[in-house]
């Protein structure tokens, strides 16, 4: 089997196991084995080609940092409720292999970043059959699934908040906090947390953006969803918040507003818990948009500075504005606001408050 274009660091005996194992399951299929991706986990991706053309996807996922039998239980409840996944090939859940359907290279970030900026009608297409597939989503009863799934509780909500001040602030900003800043961002965390917890629950993608959705062809069922291994019982608003507020690409808030307004009607038609007042939903989303992005600049950080990728780290500064948009809106946010202020050097507002 021929290696193509493979990053030196992957070359190692993971390797070499992938292609054994590809060997005994589909003997003299492939030709040629190729970087698909790879994700701020420690799973990569590989892109094999057959002697026909053909391809397909193997996801190398070490048992010791994760978790494929889960991942095949999502799966499986996922397409089951009509969502398109990939197709399972072959698994090997011992070492951690599976061989899974290709949908493609082209991702909804890189569709809408090559989009030009006027061009409305095809992005709101693309935003649209992802709205339409997350209400299906949402809708998926996950008591059907093999293994219960887990569900969002104040502890993993906490741990996940804490990702923040341990590897953002203490790590990358190397910013000792004082007491009452200390004091004022638990407040800060409490507030979110409840948020989360009071909110109506439903099946979580956890990871819903642009980035693990597929653009496929027309009458394929668009779009292809990925990433889904970490699902679990959630809060409605989450993977909203995580289509809406994305990691690599923005949108104004206005657009925003209208996207939400049109998954929200969707939602309360196929009879999803969303709240019967469309501000509030919104102000829910915000908020847990808020934890998640707390999360999220504490993960870029710490897969920087642990796991050796750097390039998360950059889009950084997007999180920390779509933190300040809603703490600037929101009073119980006043103390992680005044904190923003005094990293990035701007002169405090009044009317903040400890």
């Amino acid at each position: 089997m021929t290696r193509n274009d493979l990053p030196a660091a992957w070359l190692n005996p993971r390797l070499d196991s992938v292609e054994r194992w590809l060997d005994a399951v589909t003997p003299s299929r492939w030709a040629s084995i190729a970087c698909a991706s790879e994700d701020a986990s420690f799973r990569r991706y590989f892109r094999v080609t057959g002697r026909d053309g053909e391809t397909a996807i193997v996801m190398d996922a070490p048992p010791t940092h994760e978790n494929v039998q889960h991942f095949l239980t999502v799966l499986h409840l996922l397409a089951g409720g009509g969502i398109n996944v990939p197709a399972l090939l072959a698994s090997d859940v011992e070492q951690g292999f599976l061989l899974l359907g290709d949908f493609g290279g082209s991702t909804y970030l890189t569709a809408l970043q090559a989009l030009d900026a006027g061009d409305a009608a095809s992005r709101n297409g693309l935003f649209y059959d992802a709205i339409e597939t997350l209400v299906r989503l949402q809708q998926i009863d996950p008591a059907r699934a093999d293994v219960p799934l887990g569900r969002y509780h104040a502890k993993l909500l906490r741990r996940e908040i804490d990702l923040f001040p341990e590897w953002y602030l203490g790590r990358h900003l190397q910013i000792a906090l004082t007491a009452e800043e200390a004091q004022g961002l638990e407040r800060v965390y409490e507030a979110l947390i409840a948020g989360a917890l009071d909110q109506p629950t439903v099946l979580c993608h956890r990871d819903y953006m642009p980035r693990n959705l597929m653009v496929l062809p027309p009458g394929k069922g668009n779009p292809g969803v990925l990433d889904f291994q970490d699902a679990v019982v959630g809060p409605i608003s989450y993977d909203v918040a995580s289509l809406m507020r994305d990691a690599f690409i923005s949108w104004d808030e206005a657009q925003v507003i209208d996207w939400t307004a049109r998954y929200w009607e969707r939602a309360k038609k196929a009879g999803l818990p969303v709240r019967s007042d469309f501000s509030e939903f919104y102000r829910e989303l915000e908020w847990m948009g808020l934890q998640r992005h707390l999360k999220v600049m504490g993960i870029f950080a710490r897969i920087n500075y642990r796991d050796g990728k750097p390039k998360y780290l950059a889009d950084a500064p997007r999180f920390a504005s779509y933190v300040r948009a809603v703490a600037t809106r929101y009073a119980a946010f006043s103390p992680l606001l005044r904190l923003l202020d005094r990293i990035e050097q701007r002169e405090t507002q009044a009317g903040y408050t400890f």
